[in-house]
């Protein structure tokens, strides 16, 4: 990417760990709570620092920041391409990096078992992964009229869009598609 896109400076904003942009995401009910990324702006935080590209980043990302200074090291919690702007987070527990669920679009869903594919309205327990070779785990699938819902029992770090999910019974691979 670097090769392609030309470096433009930007703000990196740190949003402490008790910000409300972590406020939603965990009311069960509320799929679309659950699954939206965090809403984050500037004022959210404090600037500590320059980039050379927002779209040089993604959540979760800890190296090539070269900020220092902190008694955690900081993560990447979000970023804006259209304002520049990488948001970090103090320490790998910070809620910033972790989510309950994920929304993958109707258009983005690729399933491998086709017999087992789910009709709206119908939810479905199985165990998933958003990173290679991470482990399996616990979540439930929920088909609405604009995609599926994957929420996971425990928050999951790194959720980030453009990367895959893949879900799984037992050890069989069931489906997979791309996290919006």
């Amino acid at each position: 990417m670097q090769q392609k896109l030309e470096p433009k400076k930007g703000k990196v904003i740190e949003v402490p760990f008790d910000s409300s942009a972590f406020a939603n995401g965990y009311a069960a009910d509320d799929l679309i709570g659950l699954t939206n990324a965090y809403t984050l702006h500037p004022a959210l935080g404090k600037e500590v620092g320059e980039h050379n590209g927002a779209h040089y980043y993604t959540i979760g990302q800890r190296r090539g920041l070269n900020i220092g200074g902190y008694e955690k090291p900081l993560f990447v919690i979000g970023t804006d391409t259209n304002l520049n702007v990488i948001y970090t987070g103090s320490g790998d527990d910070h809620p910033g990096l972790y989510r309950r669920g994920l929304f993958i679009p109707n258009e983005d869903e690729h399933w491998i078992r086709e017999d087992l594919k789910m009709t709206v309205g119908e939810s479905r327990n199985y165990q998933a992964r958003i990173r290679y070779r991470q482990p399996l785990e616990p979540c439930t699938l929920h088909k609405k009229e604009t995609g599926l819902y994957v929420i996971f029992d425990r928050p999951q770090r790194g959720v980030t869009p453009g990367q895959f999910t893949a879900w799984y019974q037992e050890d069989e691979l069931i489906g997979s598609g791309v996290i919006n």
